[in-house]
Formats: structure tokens, sequence, C-alpha cells
């Protein structure tokens, strides 16, 4: 991945992750993962350890606002993902001590959601998503290992030739001709273009029959999406990569900027405030589609009515999404061969973790 969270193809190469662990007095352990610059040793010395030591632990909204009450002082140290993963491991922590799943501690709607597969960034290697027939060639196996919508994530630097609005179009255009006139599209478009591109490719977008346009613009400008949702039939989505917590999504309703709304957990800064963001969408009758894979996100999916899918990948032809990562014993979301992930029934987050391993 790149440092705005984009993932490439490229060689293996070794990557490391943090683990987070909040032990309760009795015994019972919440474990949350992060990339170790999250949750570096100056943020859990200097912020988690100070506001949870010594407090009880269901006390979840009491704790997390205190964290938030340091981040102003913080000089950046103290994020929104930061925040996520230690909220993230006091979820896990009470649906430990309880023997009980998290999405069921948030309200339990459903143990099963159909996904989308979502798609790594094009690229510039043979047999990958170097081309629209290759994603067209991609949507085709998707479909077959029972994916019942797709979501493309095209071409960005450092492609050579990207951005490129012509080559988005011509790659959806690509996988609608490949998938049939059933299977649900959208397209993310990673905040690239102008007013008038996003305009063009929305455009395009609407004869394809897509779903949704997600993030053409920069989400800063809140102006321009308000815009470009005026002058569109298309669903668009957003914010995606903005921060602002729930503060934000409420502005986005109130200015109609999108109409649908996002969030993920570690983007909003925890499981807590993402359920807030999809509570704030099913007030102004909006669905909230929830932004990123994993068991936080997962959690949040099952625990709410107005998100139609989860999002499961990223998604490669060189790359087995269905392989589990050395760090776990198991998949956090298997799918079915109807596109349906079944959520864990294990006590927490879900997460089999692989402790040998670690």
């Amino acid at each position: 991945s790149d440092s705005a969270g984009h993932s490439h193809p490229g060689d293996e190469h070794q990557a490391s992750m943090a683990l987070l662990t909040i032990t309760a007095d009795s015994g019972h352990k919440g474990y949350a993962f992060a990339p170790p610059e999250v949750i570096r040793p100056y943020v859990v010395n200097s912020f988690f350890r100070k506001v949870l030591i010594g407090q009880d632990p269901f006390d979840r909204e009491r704790l997390w606002q205190d964290l938030v009450h340091w981040q102003r002082g913080s000089a950046n140290q103290l994020t929104d993902r930061a925040l996520a993963i230690a909220e993230q491991a006091l979820w896990d922590l009470a649906g430990r001590v309880l023997n009980l799943p998290v999405y069921k501690l948030l309200g339990g709607y459903r143990d099963k959601v159909p996904a989308y597969g979502s798609t790594m960034c094009g690229d510039e290697l043979s047999g990958g998503l170097s081309t629209p027939e290759e994603y067209g060639q991609f949507a085709e196996k998707l479909v077959k290992r029972g994916y019942k919508a797709i979501k493309l994530h095209t071409w960005m630097p450092p492609v050579s030739f990207a951005p490129s609005p012509k080559m988005d179009v011509k790659a959806c255009a690509a996988v609608r001709e490949a998938v049939g006139p059933d299977i649900s599209l959208m397209l993310d478009g990673y905040h690239w273009y102008s007013r008038s591109e996003a305009l063009y490719i929305g455009r395009e977008l609407q004869k394809l029959n897509f779903t949704w346009f997600e993030e053409p613009m920069e989400e800063q400008s809140m102006a321009s999406y308000s815009w470009l949702n005026k002058n569109l039939d298309i669903d668009v989505i957003g914010p995606e990569s903005l921060g602002g917590k729930y503060f934000s999504r409420a502005d986005w309703v109130k200015e109609g900027a999108c109409d649908i709304l996002r969030a993920g957990v570690q983007g909003v800064g925890g499981i807590t405030p993402c359920l807030k963001v999809a509570h704030l969408a099913e007030a102004f009758g909006m669905d909230c589609e929830i932004h990123g894979n994993g068991a936080p996100n997962l959690a949040v999916v099952g625990a709410i009515k107005n998100c139609r899918w989860y999002e499961r990948g990223l998604l490669h032809p060189f790359l087995d999404y269905d392989e589990p990562a050395a760090y776990l014993n198991s998949l956090v979301d298997p799918m079915d061969e109807e596109g349906y992930v079944h959520l864990s029934q294990r006590p927490g987050l879900g997460e089999d973790i692989n402790f040998d391993w670690i």
C-alpha cells in the first residue's frame, strides 16, 4: 500500500503489523491490529495508558471522548485511526467478556451480508489490471466466484498514463459488457479529477447503469460535490477519506453533497462513531455504505439496516484473497458461492488470531 492506503501489486516483501492488547482485571483481553506507525510507543504511552488504565472498559463512550479531548494538543500524533484502534480493542474485550460477537452487542441486524468485490488499483502488469479488457476478464472471474456486485478502482499514479478519464470509462464499459446488465457496478475515482472530468465520467457511468460514483474529486471541497450531485442522476457516495468524524458527514448530508453516506471504522475514529454516522444517514432516509474490509467494519455492517453490501477486497488476479493472513487462523469474511459473507459467531470481533505465529 502507498501512503494514502491504496494497494498496488508488487514484489513479495516483509511487512509489519502491530497488535494492541487491552487487559482487564478479570484477565480477559481485547485485541486490535494496526500499522505500527499508528500506535507507536509514543501514542500508547502518552495517550492510551493515561486515559485507559484503571478505568471501566465498558465505559467506551466516555473513554473515547476522553481520548478525543487529547487530540487537539497532540500535534497530530493522536489520529482518528489511533482512536479507532483503541476503541476496537475495547469492543473486542467486551465481546470476549460477555461471550458474544460485537455485531450482536451493537444491535445485531443480520448474520450474513452480500459482498461486492472491490478491485485493486489498475497497473501496468501483463495479466493483471493493465487494460480495460483485463478488467473485464477479471470481472467475469469475480462473478463466477459468486459476487453480485463489483467496484472498480482504476488507474492512478504511479501508473504512467494515470489519471485518465477516458481509460476509466473504457474499463467500466469493458466490465459492463463482460458481466451483463444484472451485476451491480461501482467506480471509485480516487479524488483525482476536476469538476468537468468528474461530470464527464459520471454521465458515462449513467449510460452504463452503474450503481454509484465514489470519490471522483478532492473531498475537502464539499461545494464541488454538491455541484456534481445536482448535475448527475447516478448516486454520488461520500465522503470516504475526509476527516472530521461524524461532523463532516452531517455537513455533507445538510448540503446535499452525496446521495449515499460513506464511513469506515478507522476513518471516523472507531466503531461507535461509525455507527453514529450510519444512524445519521438512516434518520435522513439514506444508505450508509461502510468503507473497507475487516472485522470491525463487518461488525458495523452486521448491526445496521441501511448498508447494502460489505466491501470485500482488495482483489487482484495475482492474489488469493481467500487465503488468510499468516497472523490469522481463518478469514474474518468468508464468502459463500452465492456472494454472502457470514459474520463470525466467535466472541468479540471474531478474529481467530494465530498467536503461535505471532
